[in-house]
């Protein structure tokens, strides 16, 4: 059997997708069988959110069996040709070092496509460039710290981030929940500002989606309110933060933007909040957009879920987070903040290592609180410190079971008791502001997309829940009702509207619309039939949820293990709890999933290497 009908067998066997098979089709030639299997499997990869495609990992399904098991091994055959697979690929006219333009290149052992490559070089390039020394006066920076950074006995990891961003053009900041990132970025915004010589500093915040570009734009403003500054100074201060798609210029129905190298974006200083959402391809067009002078600062925790697509930079970029800084640049920061900032050892990757920070203390959560100690023993992968935290009986937190019918009915009875504020203001007709504000105080994830577990299924049996009640009136010809909440699925710059926002479908006089909170605090009508792609919303997935935080957090996760459930899923969604967390799971599963680790297949970690 010929390559290209064992990889069409393999697509009707949902080993490949069809888009997969095509790919390796168009690239390689029939006689080309080794490259036609390795262009299906990158193909695949991509599609999976990894980057590249390693050449260790040119071999079989281990995992696989039956007539899986069979196609792999036939598919292996039919591509070995004497020749190790790494030859094979260079003697290929669609494979180069990317010194040409080919569909594919293969570099260090790893096979991307070429945008892909591309992407990451980009990336790689920007993080381990060596900054300039941005000019200052040393002791005006000591002094303004210290006066926006109360004195510790201990290294204050807050001051010591403060001191990186003011002192590098690029500046990582990592935090867990609570930890204080928004508080930090707050005072070294005022201190850019106090130390400041020029006649005016552009800043600009953004996050990924609009639901965290608003949450950036409350918590930054209130932190910003409390800080001594002037009335000139205030001045300078953003007043909200948009998405990066808007700040970016996306146009509708394009892949174009308006802000690229050759029209970068008008800005001195961009804040950039919920970076781990930050996929690679957006990382890179981001970056080509900014100013050369432009400083730009990058916030997130690196602990929770990678971008949908492709990469997991923030990742990547802080695996080297605990190789410390260099020598020089630890004494740098002791005398900018007046503590000893210990040094790592040696210079690799040594200007990105000089431009991390990572957040150690949780403001938050405190020794009372079972959602810290929860989250702190997921992110460790410590099983039997989770298990000993659920038997301390906490007040925040609750694991119940979900494996039969009674108690999925009761996670949907608990649903309906969640919302219990947001459906008292449907039925008092509050207005839009209010009934917004009601319905973010709860909310449910999923982890899934379909199925009884997923966002569908428990979308449904809410609803149905919700109308036997008579909490909410389903019509029967209409998926619109009074209540509904919708999230936003594509982007659309026109309406105003991006991926992750979140519109409540009330009548208010004028027929149903839909209403939407914005970054500035306004609320934003929209007719039903004018939206953009968009779903129910009682129920998103975790991966939806990041960037957002409500009161009370409830994970669902399946009855069965699934991949997709992993120790960051697990870790992220407990982090938007701010005071109450559920979770339903079967403690068996939910122990082998704090076990498995989310893996994102790139060569960033090791670029940095090499080039810094």
């Amino acid at each position: 059997m010929s390559m290209e009908a064992l990889l069409l067998e393999a697509a009707q066997h949902k080993l490949l997708r069809p888009l997969d098979v095509q790919f390796a089709l168009m690239v390689a030639a029939a006689d080309k069988p080794a490259v036609m299997l390795a262009a299906a499997l990158l193909s695949r990869d991509a599609g999976e959110g990894h980057v590249c495609l390693p050449l260790s990992r040119f071999h079989p399904d281990e995992q696989a069996t039956g007539r899986a098991q069979s196609l792999w091994q036939q598919l292996f055959a039919q591509a070995e040709d004497g020749d190790d697979i790494e030859t094979l690929l260079r003697a290929s006219p669609a494979v180069s070092d990317g010194s040409v333009a080919t569909p594919l290149v293969l570099c260090e052992g790893r096979l991307y496509l070429n945008r892909m490559w591309h992407n990451e070089l980009v990336i790689a390039r920007f993080f381990s460039q060596p900054t300039p020394e941005l000019s200052g006066d040393e002791a005006l920076l000591t002094t303004t710290l210290a006066a926006l950074f109360p004195p510790t006995e201990d290294v204050d990891w807050q001051k010591v981030a403060a001191a990186v961003a003011l002192t590098r053009r690029v500046s990582v900041i990592s935090g867990g929940p609570g930890t204080g990132k928004t508080t930090t970025v707050a005072k070294l915004l005022a201190a850019l500002i106090q130390t400041n010589t020029l006649p005016k500093c552009r800043i600009r915040l953004a996050a990924p989606t609009g639901k965290a570009a608003a949450r950036l734009t409350e918590s930054l403003g209130a932190a910003l309110r409390q800080l001594p500054l002037t009335d000139e100074q205030k001045k300078l201060l953003p007043t909200e933060a948009g998405t990066l798609h808007r700040l970016l210029g996306a146009q509708p129905g394009s892949q174009r933007l308006r802000y690229h190298a050759g029209n970068p974006l008008h800005l001195d200083v961009l804040v950039v909040d919920e970076a781990s959402m930050i996929d690679l391809p957006m990382m890179a067009r981001l970056i080509a957009a900014l100013p050369a002078h432009a400083r730009v600062i990058f916030l997130g925790d690196r602990d929770q879920l990678a971008s949908v697509e492709a990469g997991a930079v923030l990742g990547d970029i802080c695996a080297w987070v605990n190789a410390g800084y260099t020598s020089a640049r630890a004494q740098e920061l002791s005398r900018l903040t007046g503590t000893t900032v210990p040094a790592g050892e040696g210079t690799e990757a040594g200007a990105l290592r000089d431009s991390l920070c990572l957040l150690q203390k949780s403001y938050r959560f405190g020794s009372d609180s079972g959602i810290g100690q929860l989250a702190r023993a997921v992110n460790n992968g410590d099983a039997k410190a989770m298990k000993k935290v659920f038997a301390q009986d906490f007040a925040d937190i609750a694991l119940k079971p979900l494996r039969t019918t009674a108690e999925y009915e009761s996670m949907l009875e608990d649903a309906v008791a969640g919302y219990a504020d947001y459906l008292a203001r449907l039925k008092t007709r509050a207005e839009p502001a209010e009934v917004l504000a009601a319905f973010s105080q709860y909310q449910l994830l999923c982890a899934l997309r379909e199925g009884p577990y997923g966002v569908s299924g428990v979308n449904e049996q809410l609803e149905q829940t919700l109308a036997r009640k008579r909490r909410i009136v389903l019509p029967r010809h209409s998926r619109w009702y009074e209540g509904r909440p919708v999230m936003i699925a594509r982007n659309d710059s026109a309406l105003g509207l991006f991926n992750g926002d979140i519109g409540i479908a009330l009548d208010r006089g004028t027929g149903l619309r839909v209403w939407f909170p914005m970054p500035d605090g306004t609320i934003k009508s929209v007719q039903p039939s004018r939206l953009p792609e968009h779903d129910t919303a009682w129920v998103m997935t975790v991966h939806k949820s990041q960037g957002s935080e409500f009161n009370h957090a409830a994970l669902i996760l399946p009855s069965q293990s699934v991949p997709l459930v992993t120790r960051e899923l697990v870790y992220t969604a407990i982090t938007r709890a701010r005071q109450q967390l559920s979770l339903y799971a079967d403690p068996v599963l939910l122990t082998q999933a704090i076990t498995v680790r989310t893996e994102r297949r790139s060569g960033l970690a090791a670029l940095f290497s090499q080039l810094g």
